[in-house]
């Protein structure tokens, strides 16, 4: 017990108690990186990454024979359907032989599955069971970037038939005009050519590499319901890259070298070791996207907000700082805050204001626009209502979510209190208007208007 508080006390001083403004560069890459580090290893300690890794799998053996399906009957009218069998054979190459007999059975269900026998309903139950590992996969991600909001279920099902009907023929397509680039002369002729053929020989060598790190970009940036920057999607892309590659390779040793359990499970085997390699692929793809959240924002580091709770002094804070900022915008004809623009200029975590945001909205004190992502501006006019308003609002916010049987029972003395302390309160504040405290905000600098 004594060497882990050490320990900790160490990693405060050395990697938390340090401002990386005030650092130099090449001190503070390192230390974000081990910042990076700890928040990964602390949420995945916490249990809900590998939860959510363990859902997925659970959906993806029930999507991925009718995923399999729809993608080979797309492919098919582009007369390339051939080309699942050699990708789904480099998808479970970590599992060896085991991975060969298991593409040539999932493959020969794929080509048993007849759309005419299945009917309507059976139609429609293979494209639920599609859509929810999608939904999932998305539910997952959400959770990572602190998004409460899913996508409108219109927006939901549109991206998602996109994702299944059009992602298979991009895929396919991109693989097939690289192919088609090498078998040009111009390429043969630069093959032949060093050191020409050499940096294109270790290019095609590299190119798968760099197709997994493109399509976990890619992932990253679409699914979550929240603009993700490029530099983050990268950044957490090539780390999932590398323990993608990583991890396979382990894993390819231990198949080889675990054949007792071959004898221990029999036919049950291959099952149980693609069933371990979904979970580790998932996995990789969450700790990815945790990477590139954190990377993204670095304010959220030191506290898990999800467990974090505010006192109500500075909820009440929050609110006016709220309100304030956003009737700033408004009366200087300022673009209307996001929640993510809030979030960074009052260096609080999404999880922490949303809810403060969204007990304005219930009161009637915000309104969200249709822009995406959705923008705040004042429900009603700012010089007619009063501050005293935002707290009560946020006062029966928190009451209403504490108590729902009438509150706390209590003598008349404790009551009389609590009465003169906001009639106190509301006689100080009287008449002083949301306008007046936005206006007398000043004005921001440049750094500080991040929307």
């Amino acid at each position: 017990m004594i060497g882990i508080e050490n320990l900790h006390r160490v990693l405060k001083r050395h990697i938390w108690d340090v401002h990386l403004n005030a650092a130099s560069r090449w001190k503070a890459v390192p230390l974000r990186s081990a910042r990076i580090c700890y928040a990964v290893i602390r949420d995945l300690a916490n249990g809900q990454l590998t939860l959510r890794a363990t859902s997925l799998v659970y959906t993806t053996l029930l999507a991925l024979v009718p995923l399999l399906a729809v993608s080979f009957s797309v492919l098919k009218g582009f007369g390339v359907h051939n080309q699942i069998e050699p990708l789904l054979l480099n998808f479970l190459k970590p599992l060896g032989d085991n991975g060969l007999e298991l593409s040539g059975r999932i493959i020969g269900f794929v080509n048993n599955m007849k759309v005419k026998v299945l009917g309507y309903l059976g139609l429609g139950l293979l494209m639920y069971t599609v859509t929810s590992m999608i939904q999932k996969m998305e539910s997952a991600f959400n959770y990572i970037w602190h998004v409460r909001q899913s996508r409108p279920f219109a927006q939901r099902f549109s991206g998602y038939l996109s994702v299944i009907l059009i992602g298979p023929v991009l895929v396919f397509s991109a693989l097939g005009v690289t192919a088609s680039l090498m078998s040009t002369g111009m390429v043969r002729k630069l093959l032949a050519m060093e050191p020409f053929g050499g940096l294109l020989i270790a290019a095609t060598k590299l190119l798968p590499y760099l197709l997994t790190i493109v399509a976990f970009a890619i992932t990253y940036s679409l699914v979550p319901n929240t603009r993700v920057r490029p530099d983050a999607a990268l950044i957490g892309a090539l780390v999932s890259g590398v323990l993608w590659e990583a991890t396979g390779w382990a894993f390819a040793s231990f198949v080889v070298k675990s054949t007792q359990y071959t004898a221990i499970y029999s036919g049950f085997a291959i099952v149980i070791t693609f069933m371990i390699w979904l979970y580790l692929s998932w996995l990789i793809l969450l700790v990815g996207a945790s990477v590139a959240f954190y990377y993204q924002q670095p304010e959220i580091f030191q506290t898990d907000a999800r467990e974090m709770r505010l006192a109500n002094r500075q909820v009440e804070r929050l609110a006016l700082l709220v309100m304030q900022l956003i009737g700033w915008n408004y009366y200087h004809e300022r673009p209307p805050w996001t929640l993510t623009g809030l979030a960074k200029r009052l260096q609080v975590p999404w999880e922490v204001l949303g809810p403060v945001a969204e007990a304005l909205e219930r009161h009637g004190l915000l309104t969200q626009t249709a822009a995406e992502p959705p923008t705040y501006l004042p429900a009603r006019p700012l010089d007619a209502t009063e501050v005293i308003e935002v707290l009560r609002a946020v006062r029966q916010d928190q009451g209403d979510s504490l108590f729902v049987n009438g509150g706390i029972p209590g003598e008349d003395a404790v009551q009389d209190v609590v009465e003169e302390v906001d009639e106190a309160m509301a006689a100080t504040l009287r008449g002083q208007t949301l306008k007046e405290l936005s206006l007398a905000m000043p004005a921001p600098s440049e750094s500080e208007r991040v929307l």
